[in-house]
């Protein structure tokens, strides 16, 4: 038996039995016995400082599962382990999701191409497009973002305080001039609008869009904005600041998602380093 089997199991028995007679079974001293436990209980202080310092380095947002394949990429661990500590300590993920209602009447709508099919296999082949609600500033701000599929990194963005055409169509201008690429929206006013779809059109970009009342056509950037709220806003109880406060949040944010914000579906990856590796 291995130094932290031996420690766990005589910790087991100490009740029964005295830690001469458990040494005197297994064959060892007493001496090597107390530094294998002191050894042990250091190194579990050890885990649960590198735990609390991950959870705290990334806000509460993670649960025991990304903060174990962060701890991997030093040294094996079980998750069973990790998700102990992280109950024991209190360091589990604090983020509370919140959903929204999607609005808008459609004027002429795209057909629905995308067919929930969110999976692309190179960059800047299929986006998805939407706009939500930041309710938290002096005034009522709106977040337009366009999202790749391949990677689900966030490739485009605008914040401002109208949702017009004007809006989405400055999101829609920073995307590069490529062929062969379909994006995909919702039935909203903006996206249906001739100015937006002759835009898109002119930049040689198919469009797609959701059937009328179905969100779950475009899930994966309905996904991001709730994760965005629920990451920042809910979670640091940021529900009544400043317009500045609330567009530097979103800003820090989506740099911290491309860049920094492992994804289980990325192999533990963020979707720029996703992306980099790919290439």
């Amino acid at each position: 038996m291995g130094p932290e089997v031996v420690v766990a199991w005589i910790e087991s028995i100490r009740a029964e039995v005295t830690v001469s007679e458990a040494c005197a079974w297994l064959g060892i001293a007493r001496a090597t016995y107390y530094r294998w436990k002191t050894a042990r209980t250091q190194s579990i202080d050890r885990m649960v400082e590198k735990i609390r310092q991950l959870c705290t380095q990334h806000k509460f947002r993670y649960g025991y599962r990304k903060i174990t394949a962060l701890l991997r990429a030093e040294e094996p661990i079980n998750h069973k382990r990790v998700q102990r500590i992280m109950q024991r300590e209190g360091l589990q993920c604090r983020v509370r999701m919140k959903k929204r209602k999607t609005t808008g009447q459609p004027a002429q709508p795209a057909e629905h191409l995308l067919k929930r099919q969110f999976h692309a296999a190179a960059p800047l082949q299929k986006l998805v497009t939407d706009i939500t609600y930041l309710p938290f500033g002096g005034k009522m701000l709106y977040l337009s973002s366009i999202l790749d599929l391949y990677n689900g990194e966030i490739v485009a963005y605008s914040i401002a305080d109208k949702q017009d055409t004007s809006f989405v169509l400055d999101t829609l201008g920073q995307l590069p001039e490529r062929a062969n690429m379909l994006l995909h929206s919702d039935q909203g006013s903006v996206y249906t609008s001739q100015a937006y779809q002759a835009v898109v059109k002119g930049k040689g970009i198919t469009m797609s869009m959701s059937r009328k009342g179905t969100p779950a056509d475009n899930a994966p950037i309905e996904s991001f904005h709730s994760t965005l709220k629920s990451e920042t806003f809910y979670l640091e109880d940021l529900m009544c600041t400043t317009t500045a406060i609330v567009e530097q949040t979103v800003r820090d944010y989506i740099t911290y998602y491309n860049s920094i914000r492992i994804q289980a579906k990325l192999n533990n990856q963020s979707p720029v380093d996703f992306r980099r590796l790919a290439a």
